[in-house]
């Protein structure tokens, strides 16, 4: 046995055993009649392959094959949410503090995060015009700069946003990368459309300073907007569970985590016991609940599987004639 198929065969175990035994040894004599003379271990291309083929029949055999799209939906709604934040801290950023206030600044901009800010605006654009691959590499690049912001601004010694403001953008950026390439034209603009709306509200509410517009907007605006965030992403699942199709359910898994996190400050407060318009909560509870989230969150829909594999039957399979579940 050469090292390249001991590589392909290690990569099988991404699948079922039963479909290992079964299709083992042809998935593999497939994948060494296509490599190319002289290679001695899997492409990244083709391990990316294997893996994602033995998750999906890992998925048919626990009963949710529907899973994967519900989380590609998942992405186009987080792309969109993330897109209208953007478009809202960024006519933010430009309502500078007074000169004589102290307050350091980026700039003409209140913080670094105009940088994040414009980069998730660029991906939503890209996402409407050059879907796939660009968009997909814009949005790694916006989730990279929102991740490090905290580091760059203490290395730099600049301001940047609340981390209330930053987490679950980078919560919501993760979810972005695993939307669809290919989609119709109408949910290719909703990005972008959104961040013109952000823009847009940012514009109709108003801040008098940098502390106006990141301590209230992280205290009002966010839960609002992960409130509206899981309003629409349950809608759509009992719209889609009426026509036996569980990917609006799966979607709504998925968007737990950036959700949890946009309301966090209010989630922190009902840990505190805080009573409305007390005093915020501290700063302590804040940094657990996010904590608490971003583990509770994500472990839901491996347990969300195994529940559907012990309690509940796949939903049908759709026609590959109409797409109609039968």
């Amino acid at each position: 046995m050469t090292g390249l198929e001991r590589g392909y065969r290690r990569l099988l175990w991404a699948y079922p055993a039963d479909y290992r035994r079964e299709r083992g040894d042809e998935i593999v004599g497939t994948y060494l009649d296509l490599a190319g003379p002289g290679r001695r271990r899997p492409s990244l291309a083709d391990a990316t392959d294997l893996v994602r083929g033995g998750l999906r029949q890992r998925l048919r055999a626990a009963g949710a094959p529907d899973l994967i799209p519900g989380v590609r939906l998942a992405g186009l709604l987080a792309l969109t949410t993330a897109a209208f934040l953007a478009g809202f801290w960024l006519l933010a950023e430009r309502h500078l503090p007074p000169a004589d206030a102290g307050v350091h600044v980026f700039g003409p901009f209140v913080s670094v995060g105009i940088v994040a800010w414009c980069a998730w605006l660029v991906a939503a654009l890209l996402a409407a015009v050059a879907p796939g691959r660009p968009t997909r590499a814009a949005i790694a690049v916006a989730l990279l700069v929102t991740a490090v912001l905290p580091a760059a601004s203490l290395i730099a010694g600049v301001p940047r946003p609340p981390l209330l403001v930053l987490a679950p953008q980078v919560a919501l950026g993760v979810l972005t990368l695993l939307i669809a390439d290919h989609l119709p034209p109408s949910a290719r603009a909703l990005p972008i459309a959104a961040a013109v709306v952000g823009a847009g509200v940012s514009y109709v509410m108003g801040f008098g300073s940098y502390w106006g517009a990141y301590r209230g907007g992280s205290e009002e605006f966010l839960p609002a907007t992960g409130t509206v965030l899981l309003v629409v992403a349950l809608l759509l699942a009992v719209g889609l569970g009426m026509r036996r199709d569980a990917r609006g359910g799966w979607a709504v898994l998925a968007l737990l985590t950036p959700v949890g996190l946009l309301n966090a400050h209010i989630l922190a407060g009902a840990v505190d016991g805080l009573a409305s318009g007390a005093p915020r909560p501290t700063y302590p509870t804040l940094v657990a609940t996010g904590i608490a989230v971003g583990l509770i969150g994500p472990a839901l829909l491996p347990v969300a599987v195994a529940l559907r594999r012990r309690l509940g039957s796949p939903p049908a399979e759709p026609c590959p004639t109409c797409g109609a579940r039968r």
